[in-house]
């Protein structure tokens, strides 16, 4: 399997699995199916995979650590925050650093990892400057749970970044 670097270091094969649809969007999931096919893809070297806290909710993190235990040390473990569910029932974006903090321990927890290795903000929140979301993401670097950050499904409208500025998706602070 041929890699690629992302942004600063972050070495990925150039195939990932998406996991999302191990737990909805695509039919009744199937955890032992599942996990057989997580498995699989790592035999095959496909060892990027890709999950949210917002799948399922909750349960695709929990099937992806499954899947993993014993085998951390062949994954590039990818993650994301940001869709928060409320206890009415809805969903919001919430880039708020306490929420970021929070988001990230419960994923290393329902993961059954000790970190992430690219933690990315899944929606940016347009009530919370993006510095702020980012400041507590650059804590979690520091603090040895998240190797290397993202952001996925970012406006620039909702972003204090200009054009010239985004140059990678893949970043340590």
């Amino acid at each position: 399997m041929r890699h690629r670097t992302l942004g600063q270091g972050l070495i990925v094969p150039e195939l990932g699995l998406g996991c999302m649809g191990m737990s909805q969007s695509y039919g009744t999931p199937d955890d032992e199916e599942s996990v057989a096919t997580i498995h699989r893809a790592l035999d095959l070297g496909v060892t990027m995979l890709d999950t949210s806290d917002s799948y399922g909710p909750y349960t695709n993190e929990r099937l992806v650590g499954t899947a993993i235990k014993g085998r951390r040390d062949e994954v590039v473990l990818a993650t994301k925050f940001g869709q928060e569910f409320l206890p009415d029932g809805s969903r919001g974006i919430n880039g708020r650093p306490d929420y970021v903090r929070r988001a990230c321990d419960d994923s290393l927890q329902r993961l059954g990892v000790d970190h992430i290795d690219l933690y990315y903000q899944h929606r940016v929140d347009p009530d919370v400057p993006v510095e702020e979301t980012w400041g507590a993401l650059s804590e979690l670097v520091s603090g040895g749970k998240v190797r290397f950050l993202g952001i996925s499904e970012a406006a620039l409208a909702l972003t204090a970044f200009k054009p010239a500025d985004v140059t990678t998706s893949c970043m340590k602070p």
